[in-house]
């Protein structure tokens, strides 16, 4: 009953956003211009564009299914892609893509993987995620100084706030991984501190769920230790990954016969919008994106700015819902056949 209450939740909440989304951007705009703009596009140039979002879903797939075979674990490919696909479609309709894991993990607690095992791969899964776009965020920071002022004096404040909050995510789940018996002891000194402040009550129940979950980071940890050359590969295929998504707005570039700029800005533009966005209780950034969009593209896309924000997260978020909700139904049609043949046994 709980889970039904929280699935009606989310999908409400996704299309509540979605219809302010919709109005506060379309809101007062020619749509007749707009749709005219897109049917004049060369709608060839979206096709490798779909192609990179199935990469992106793919290479989470691949990162799994290699992971999975350092701990001895042989899943077919098309397995592991079910997986990310389910990951996905769950992370684009939740509030901070907080439902996306806990999906995974019961998907592959069907194929028999052991919740630590499947753990511990979605937590580096995470943890290299997020590395590789504050690596990104920290280089445009850093080097693109020149940058930054051309495309981004309207919204360096979400960018800034955006990159500090997932440099401290990333640096906090580092210390839970790599210090886990001083994490434990901060939260639990946090946890004594709200208590005594009676905000929070005291219950052992909830701090015993704190010692058990703090096992899953010393399981990460020795998992690190051991397969230094996996995270390094890992952090690789997650790199290609970002950058594929990324790429998809020169995709739309071209198709609109746009020039000027190069495909190196597009890429880091594009990777400007997700490190403001990431950490945002928002179900795929909806709302803020397209807000950036409109204002640090507007030099790169002069005459067509609307259409080519329509689609450019089409395509990018869209049609990467869609592509994982399609592959999400066939994981669940899959799953429920072969516990029918199971059950027959």
């Amino acid at each position: 009953m709980q889970t039904k209450k929280k699935a009606l939740f989310n999908v409400s909440f996704l299309l509540v956003v979605f219809g302010l989304t919709v109005y506060g951007v379309f809101h007062g705009e020619d749509l007749g211009a707009m749709a005219e703009a897109i049917r004049s596009s060369q709608i060839k140039w979206l096709i490798p564009g779909v192609c990179l979002v199935v990469f992106f879903i793919w290479g989470e797939s691949i990162i799994i299914w290699y992971m999975m075979r350092s701990f001895g674990i042989r899943l077919k490919k098309r397995i592991c892609f079910l997986f990310s696909s389910v990951g996905f479609f769950f992370s684009c309709i939740t509030p901070s893509a907080s439902g996306g894991q806990p999906m995974q993990i019961y998907y592959m607690k069907k194929e028999k993987i052991p919740i630590p095992v499947s753990t511990v791969i979605l937590m580096v899964v995470t943890i290299t995620y997020k590395l590789v776009l504050v690596v990104i965020g920290l280089g445009i920071l850093i080097f693109g100084r020149g940058f930054l002022h051309m495309y981004l004096e309207g919204i360096l404040p979400v960018y800034y706030l955006g990159l500090t909050l997932n440099v401290f995510c990333v640096a906090f789940m580092t210390i839970l991984v790599f210090h886990p018996v001083m994490a434990e002891d901060m939260l639990l000194k946090g946890m004594d501190l709200l208590e005594r402040m009676r905000l929070m009550k005291r219950k052992e129940a909830r701090r015993q769920k704190l010692k058990d979950s703090m096992e899953v980071y010393r399981e990460t940890a020795a998992y690190l230790k051991e397969h230094k050359k996996v995270l390094f590969h890992v952090i690789v295929l997650t790199f290609l990954q970002r950058i594929a998504l990324f790429s998809v707005t020169w995709f739309v570039y071209l198709a609109f016969r746009m020039h000027g700029t190069s495909l190196l800005d597009v890429i880091l533009l594009q990777a400007v919008i997700s490190v403001a966005v990431d950490m945002l209780p928002l179900p795929g950034g909806m709302g803020i994106s397209e807000t950036l969009f409109l204002n640090i593209f507007a030099t790169v896309f002069p005459g067509v700015l609307l259409p080519a924000m329509v689609l450019s997260r089409g395509l990018g978020y869209y049609s990467q819902l869609l592509i994982s909700a399609l592959f999400t139904v066939v994981a669940q049609i899959y799953y429920s056949i072969n516990t029918n043949e199971e059950d027959g046994l």
